[in-house]
């Protein structure tokens, strides 16, 4: 059972002061953030790719490079790239030099994305979104499987014979599929045999069990050993050393980003009975004591099958040093009861 952190590198107004941290120091503060995650004993650090003011991780690779060289071991990859918008090859050859510069820790999260800035940004038009998907996937995974590449395509140029540079440490180098839950992202990982992970960001977590149920049979009918493939979970959450604390500390921040996107989205407003209901030990809202915590991952790998959970912090802007004791938290407390939890339920299988 892996444990990581996962986070957008969001800039949003401060709650208390309507001040707003700039991209540059919210950037150093990550790389702060990978390297005590590492530190601590967590398994994987993911940063996701967006394109608006409020986010400022455009390109995950080289915030994630900055940190190699500081780590050791800690696995350094997106959550997610956006691959329907950008350059498969280009993709490749960032998630390479980051493989290169961690000595084999790089991973890519290759998604659709829930955001849309990026597609009008490159050039690319909405309506071609599933198509544009499936296209870009199935050259990234050519180009990772060849150093030659051949491939035709509708919405880019074709490559014929080319080399593609520099190549991974590891191979194949990992490319994970990111989902929102839909049973056509389910399939189409398990018929090609990768890891899956989702966004368990909303309902109940346990929902999720069918959906990976059908990424199994869907492997297993293409071939693929189910039980070599890897499901990861990316959830909100946070971690204090007393659960009230925790809920009073992450609520203002979470709110405040969760009611902007909702205004965008149509959703309904979002507020502390909202927020309640979903750190209960069903919801999908992982905030509390460390026990609290990891009772609730191990439930998720016990009823769903989750083999790699990565708690998303902070949601909106919080306070690094606040993050920073969340991240060790999560590390010194939480990894450590899951693993032990986890390896004994295995053992009685």
């Amino acid at each position: 059972m892996e444990i990581g952190i996962s986070t957008f590198v969001e800039t949003t107004p401060d709650v208390k002061t309507g001040e707003v941290i700039s991209h540059a120091q919210r950037l150093r503060e990550v790389v702060e953030e990978i390297v005590l995650a590492d530190q601590v004993g967590l398994d994987v650090f993911g940063v996701g790719e967006h394109h608006r003011k409020d986010y400022a991780a455009s390109s995950p690779a080289v915030v994630l490079a900055a940190a190699a060289p500081q780590t050791k071991r800690i696995r350094l990859t997106s959550a997610v790239t956006v691959l329907s918008s950008a350059d498969p090859v280009r993709v490749f050859q960032d998630f390479a030099t980051l493989d290169a510069l961690s000595n084999g820790r790089a991973e890519i999260m290759a998604g659709r994305g829930s955001f849309i800035e990026s597609f009008p940004l490159f050039g690319y038009d909405l309506q071609d979104y599933d198509e544009l998907f499936d296209e870009k996937l199935e050259l990234l995974l050519k180009i990772r499987e060849s150093e030659k590449v051949t491939w035709r395509g509708g919405h880019r140029p074709a490559i014929h014979n080319l080399g593609v540079y520099p190549r991974p440490v590891q191979n194949p180098l990992p490319v994970w599929i990111g989902s929102g839950g839909t049973p056509q992202s389910a399939i189409r990982a398990g018929v090609l045999g990768l890891p899956l992970v989702l966004a368990i960001i909303g309902g109940r977590p346990t929902q999720f069990a069918p959906i990976v149920e059908l990424y199994k049979r869907a492997a297993a009918q293409a071939g693929h050993d189910p039980s070599k493939l890897m499901v990861a979970s990316h959830s909100h959450g946070y971690v204090a050393e007393d659960t009230l604390k925790a809920a009073d500390e992450f609520f203002p921040s979470t709110q405040q980003a969760m009611n902007v996107l909702g205004r965008e989205r149509g959703w309904g407003h979002y507020d502390r009975s909202s927020f309640d209901a979903a750190r209960s030990f069903e919801g999908a809202l992982y905030v509390g004591d460390p026990e609290t915590v990891a009772d609730k991952i191990i439930h998720l790998r016990k009823k769903v099958g989750i083999t790699r959970f990565m708690l998303h912090v902070p949601v909106g802007s919080m306070p690094h040093d606040l993050v920073m004791k969340a991240i060790h938290l999560l590390g010194t407390e939480v990894a450590p009861r899951v693993r032990e939890e986890v390896s004994k339920w295995e053992a009685t299988l």
